[in-house]
């Protein structure tokens, strides 16, 4: 299927991916590892929950800790430009006869909560309580140095669908993986805050959250990690890479949590602000789409992944697959 042409002027405006909420189930040991390991802020915490943010960021967080008996993936969330475009938002999913939730959240201004068609849990706000500035607080500095939150990959049953509906929502395509044999997306890359992705959509077993990405400054700064955690009883955590993508050209590693969410830590990639920019096609059986150095992924990065809160996955209906570690 064609790339859809980008909708440059959609029905409400989404500034970029904000946050994401987490169900762990020990806060302890999540804490040390977002926190003493990674370096994310602690914005605020109580017995159930565990508010963070990035050394850039001035919103109150970018990722939520919750303590639950079955870790799980809650709302992906998303910032849209005014009170206007939040309304504007809401009825957009109402008349896709989608579940329209308007819910209390700490620290955010209205927040609606909803489902796309295939049972991602998001959630949409205008306003977040502003923090001061800590970015040249350089003794606050620690572990990999995370900067901000970057992105989101969620494994999807049917790419096509989910492109062509975040396409609605003025989602803009930068690279895609095309199956030759079907003609078929089999993963895309999509933005709205002019990188090369916020939200991205992998065949497979879904929906489920593939992992969240941060950004952080250099990759000597994901080295620093890998010393880090081998070091200090996270060495079992670490996944896969270092390694530079194709896809983005971006540097990487991919490193589990306690529960096993999955968090990349990303730096590296480019700028694709242009709204005419044409999309980046990779084919699927290209090594160099995984890691521009050939190496595969783990069989794991393509079968396990975060389950939503109350969405049941169903299996992806394209069935090709790239080529995978031994």
């Amino acid at each position: 299927m064609p790339i859809p042409a980008p909708n440059l002027y959609p029905a409400f405006n989404i500034v970029r991916l904000s946050h994401v909420e987490l169900v762990v189930s020990d806060l302890a040991k999540s804490r040390a590892f977002y926190v003493d390991t990674l370096g994310l802020q602690v914005t605020d915490e109580d017995r159930e929950t565990i508010y963070l943010r990035a050394m850039e960021e001035r919103g109150h967080h970018c990722l939520v800790l919750r303590r639950g008996d079955t870790p799980c993936a809650r709302d992906l969330g998303f910032k849209v430009y005014d009170e206007d475009h939040l309304e504007k938002a809401a009825q957009f999913f109402t008349e896709k006869s989608l579940p329209v939730e308007w819910v209390d959240r700490p620290f955010q201004s209205r927040t609606f909560r909803t489902r796309d068609p295939h049972g991602i849990p998001l959630e949409f706000y205008a306003r977040m309580d502003r923090l001061a500035p800590i970015h040249q607080q350089y003794a606050l500095y620690k572990g990999v140095k995370p900067l901000r939150i970057d992105h989101f990959n969620v494994f999807s049953p049917n790419v096509d669908e989910s492109v062509a509906f975040y396409n609605d929502l003025g989602f803009r395509v930068t690279e895609y993986t095309e199956d030759e044999a079907s003609g078929r997306l089999w993963a895309a890359w999509t933005h709205r805050k002019g990188g090369v992705h916020d939200i991205a959509f992998t065949n497979g077993t879904g929906p489920r959250l593939h992992h969240t990405a941060f950004w952080v400054p250099t990759p000597l700064n994901i080295i620093d990690l890998l010393d880090l955690m081998s070091t200090t009883g996270w060495v079992d955590n670490i996944e896969r890479g270092p390694g530079r993508h194709g896809i983005s050209n971006a540097f990487f590693l991919y490193i589990r949590d306690p529960d096993g969410h999955r968090i990349e830590i990303y730096c590296s990639d480019y700028q694709t602000v242009d709204p005419d920019l044409e999309p980046i096609k990779w084919d699927l059986k290209d090594p160099q789409r995984q890691t521009l150095w050939g190496a595969p992924a783990p069989r794991s990065w393509f079968e396990e992944g975060s389950l939503f809160e109350g969405q049941a996955p169903v299996p992806a209906q394209l069935d090709a697959q790239p080529i995978i570690a031994p």
